[in-house]
């Protein structure tokens, strides 16, 4: 069996805590733990409410923490991937990634990443909520499930997935105890006085029943215990009963009863709670109070009464607060939301909400573009990672109208920062290829939002390594802001046409078109990070020909106005250079120093080409310390994190020689055998692991002693040395 580094519980897994016990269920958690160790694809099945997904995650958190043989079957981790605010197929297989924790900044289609992800990994997919695109997750786990043998995939919805070797276990509602312990553990956490006595345990057990025992509605019927007597709840369940089971007849009860829960929860709210749930449909995931009041207030409800209606909503169990890394955001349940849409639909005010929606995230992005400059970079960064459903739900808006495609060439063009600088390279190119698809009716009028997108497309495809597709677009975007007298997206496409020059190790046209368009840059006076980047790879270009004074001078300036701006993403190459520089003049120390904080930044905005820069370029620092079996393994380490990489740097001789210095050195000293083994372990960490291992210093990891690999065969003579051919033939 092969080597494991020790669980990294953050690279090992991304189940949610349980925010309220589960309770009941024993028997079907059971039954499904047998169905999971039986087959390789699992799917509860119920209606909408019933817990499937509660049932799916306790089954799931059961795996990951149960026998050692379910640790083994699942010794990649248990992932929660949740689809429910999916709507475009062609985001399926991105959403999975991004569950997963995958970044990667090539060309290859999402499907072909997940799929050599999963192929040689022994993991549990949890799929939540596919219902809306049941084929094409149907589809999709098909083909993982044929290429990654040691997958396995527990899927919670309405409707089996019909792949074949699915078992299904359709979820009934609790029985009633489970029933009656569901709604008094939700009533009892809403008022800690309430209690199950004689007087109302009748009342409360046909309160259950006349629900069907359904968990959703029993949370709802519970909210309403803060104000209202077991009896009340029941009277008012059987005054309502059957205006609210309407629908199409013979429909099956447990239909029937959560339309009455979450009927008669409509029927007790205010008008004013009514209008709101309503217009909250509009969102998709999670959301803000200010995104609320901008898009759901107006005359009928007015801005200042938002926040009371929402904390009515809240204690009706009707909304959802969540902590996130963005601050606390709420949410809806999807069968909350979907009734909530039917309503809004009915009132004939769903496209005014989509577009009040869509101009609130368009001004979104374009507050967080400004933002990125300053000390709140990783603020704006969490803040897009929360709120990305609702930008994706934008730019649907934006490509479903003709004449607002300038719109989605905009929003897209303006989230570059994203794109580029957190590791959504793909996603980023998919919704600039789809708003430079259309040209809407008003081109001209809109041109610099299409100039935008053509310079954003051309630097996500050159990070991707898609050349051609980049010189294509900067081509197109440089020609064209000459014609429309537009500087600024010259300048941009000058540019990034000097990135690829740099990447193409043609560097005497990297400085001349880089140098350019600085040149432009104060001309317009624009001041940003991605100018900076531009003085920071101009630094590279002089670095890599042998100018190091010119190089610490940009870059040092480059790292003077960060600090004083509070920018750390473009921080982190001017540090990576001014590293480069250090250890060339022999100050392995300095070097660490600078590559240290360089990866804490990097991997913080998940930035898989800064990172992986850093770390081969510390592997190097790391053997001149005098530690070449660290340095194999940082540099083993580092090598999967290429796949991800489009850019092929490996092509290139000044990106690739601290690599193939590295290599050589090690390889010296430890032998070719050795040398491979420590890499080989290296390739086993995650890189959770890889980054804290990367970031011990000297001291903290023993100095430069070479044990034996654990890896390493017996019998290999400790610290041989092979010949320089050899090591550089080592992987």
């Amino acid at each position: 069996m092969r080597h494991r580094p020790l669980r990294d519980t953050a690279a090992w897994g991304n189940l949610p805590s349980e925010l309220s016990r589960f309770i009941g269920r024993g028997a079907e958690l059971a039954r499904l733990g047998g169905l999971l160790e039986s087959s390789r694809l699992v799917t509860v099945t119920g209606v909408g409410g019933v817990g499937k997904s509660r049932l799916a995650l306790a089954a799931a958190r059961a795996a990951a923490e149960g026998t050692q043989g379910a640790q083994e079957r699942h010794c990649d981790g248990v992932w929660l991937a949740e689809l429910a605010a999916v709507r475009d197929p062609a985001l399926l297989e991105l959403t999975l990634s991004e569950a997963l924790g995958l970044t990667d900044h090539t060309t290859r289609p999402p499907r072909t990443v997940l799929a050599e992800h999963l192929a040689g990994r022994r993991l549990l997919l949890v799929l939540d909520g596919f219902e809306q695109l049941v084929d094409e997750t149907a589809e999709l786990v098909r083909e993982l499930l044929r290429r990654s043998p040691g997958l396995r995939v527990l899927a919670a919805g309405r409707r089996p997935l019909a792949v074949e070797g699915e078992l299904t276990l359709p979820l009934a509602p609790p029985g009633p105890e489970d029933a009656l312990a569901l709604l008094a553990a939700r009533a009892s956490a809403a008022d800690p006085d309430f209690a199950v006595t004689a007087a109302n345990r009748a009342a409360l057990v046909e309160v259950c029943a006349r629900l069907d025992g359904i968990p959703l509605a029993l949370e709802l019927a519970a909210a309403r215990l803060r104000t209202l007597s077991p009896a009340q709840v029941l009277a008012r369940l059987e005054d309502r009963f059957a205006l609210l089971t309407g629908g199409a007849r013979g429909g099956l009860p447990r239909h029937r009863a959560l339309r009455t829960a979450i009927g008669w929860s409509h029927e007790l709210c205010t008008p004013a709670e009514r209008l709101l749930w309503a217009r909250l449909s509009v969102f998709a995931g999670q959301f803000d109070l200010d995104a609320v009041e901008y898009v759901c207030a107006g005359p009928d409800l007015p801005v200042e009464d938002v926040l009371d209606v929402v904390g009515e909503l809240l204690d009706q169990s009707l909304l959802v607060r969540e902590e996130t890394a963005a601050g606390v955001r709420f949410r809806m349940l999807e069968t909350v939301r979907v009734y909530g849409a039917g309503w809004l639909e009915s009132l004939g005010d769903a496209e005014r909400l989509r577009r009040r929606h869509r101009d609130w995230y368009v001004g979104l992005a374009t507050w967080c573009e400004l933002d990125w400059f300053s000390p709140r970079q990783q603020e704006v960064a969490a803040l897009v990672e929360t709120e990305l459903a609702n930008l994706r739900l934008a730019l649907e808006c934006c490509l479903d109208e003709p004449d607002e495609v300038h719109l989605a060439q905009y929003l897209a063009g303006t989230l570059w920062f994203y794109w580029a600088g957190c590791g959504r390279l793909t996603e980023g190119r998919h919704w600039l290829d789809l708003s430079l698809e259309h040209t809407g009716r008003a081109v001209t009028e809109y041109e610099s939002s299409r100039l935008k997108a053509l310079w954003v497309l051309g630097y996500v495809a050159a990070l991707q390594g898609d050349a051609a597709a980049s010189m294509s677009a900067l081509y197109e975007c440089r020609d064209a802001a000459a014609r429309s007298g537009n500087p600024v997206a010259a300048a941009y496409a000058v540019h990034r046409l000097g990135c690829l020059s740099l990447v193409s190790d043609d560097m005497a046209r990297a400085r001349e078109l880089l140098g350019a368009a600085l040149e432009q840059y104060r001309a317009a006076g624009e001041l940003n990070s991605s100018v900076l980047m531009c003085q920071v790879e101009l630094g590279m270009a002089l670095a890599f020909q042998g100018d190091l004074p010119g190089a610490l001078a940009l870059c040092r300036e480059v790292r003077e106005i960060c600090e004083e701006r509070g920018e750390r993403w473009t921080k982190a190459y001017a540090l990576y250079v001014l590293a480069y520089a250090a250890l060339d003049a022999g100050g392995a120390e300095e070097a660490r120093l600078l590559l240290t904080e360089c990866v804490v930044i990097n991997h913080a905005f998940h930035d898989l080409v800064g990172l992986v820069l850093a770390l081969e370029l510390l592997a190097l620092v790391t053997v001149t310390e005098g530690d070449p079996a660290e340095a194999a393994l940082l540099q083993g380490a580092a090598e999967p994190m290429w796949g991800g990489v489009g850019l092929r740097l490996f092509g290139s001789g000044y990106f690739n020689a601290p690599r193939l210095m590295c290599r050589e050195r090690a390889g010296e000293l430890l032998g070719a055998e050795r040398y491979a083994a420590y890499a080989a372990e290296g390739r086993q960490l995650s890189r959770e692991a890889l980054v804290g291992r990367a970031l011990r210093s000297p001291e903290e990891r023993g100095g430069g002693a070479v044990p034996a690999p654990r890896s390493a065969g017996r019998g290999g003579p400790r610290g041989s040395r092979v010949s320089r051919r050899a090591a550089a033939d080592q992987p």
